[in-house]
């Protein structure tokens, strides 16, 4: 098992994504020095691989084709960024596509989901778990459903330190030791920039079975 299913399975069970460009903070390419971009102190948005869709069958031991009961899957995922206060309030919303194998009868089918604070690509400072609830009609095999998401971060924390940001900025002329240097090479400096990176990631709240099944499929 990879380092990288491990983490996702702690996402899902107790719980590549790029960042968002745009005005308000550093953003350094790992593969060349200088800046790129600029964003916002605003984390960026996504759902981490295997959790944005789920599968459910008819029995707890088979999951062949005859026994599937319902498929869904997260869609249209977009977020707003509210970073005018000392916290930052991130608020994501999506769409929940959702198709049932028997379509007799009307049904609702609730599915959970998490909601949760990444820092650094690792560590996981908030977590909740909510519901998505999906309403079938009588004899209608295909459903939709909205949900939302949020959380807030310190802004203090998603702020790069001026020294940091100094670093990263400083104009270097052509005869400088360090004017072909990546910034992002100083341990310092890229252990800074990960400290301050935030992610909010959501996703459907799978067992570890369910996990196993979205990642080997």
């Amino acid at each position: 098992m990879t380092n990288r299913f491990r983490l996702l399975t702690a996402l899902s069970l107790g719980l590549a994504l790029a960042g968002c460009k745009s005005p308000g903070e550093l953003v350094v390419d790992g593969g060349g020095a200088g800046i790129t971009a600029i964003r916002t102190t605003c984390p960026a948005v996504g759902i981490p691989d295997y959790t944005g869709d789920v599968t459910l069958f008819r029995s707890a031991t088979s999951k062949t084709q005859a026994d599937l009961d319902v498929t869904a899957a997260m869609t249209d995922l977009t977020s707003t960024c509210n970073e005018t206060g000392e916290r930052v309030y991130t608020e994501a919303n999506f769409n929940v596509v959702a198709r049932r194998a028997d379509a007799r009868g009307a049904r609702s089918v609730q599915l959970p989901y998490f909601t949760t604070v990444l820092r650094g690509g690792s560590a996981v400072i908030s977590k909740r778990v909510g519901t998505v609830t999906v309403n079938f009609a009588d004899g209608q095999e295909r459903a939709e459903a909205t949900a939302r998401a949020g959380a807030y971060v310190n802004r203090a924390e998603a702020t790069l330190p001026a020294d940091i940001r100094e670093k990263i900025t400083r104009k270097r002329k052509a005869g400088d030791p360090d004017a072909a240097l990546d910034p992002l090479a100083d341990p310092e400096v890229r252990a800074a920039v990960q400290r301050a990176t935030f992610e909010l990631l959501v996703g459907f709240q799978l067992t570890e079975d369910q996990l196993a099944y979205n990642a080997t499929r």
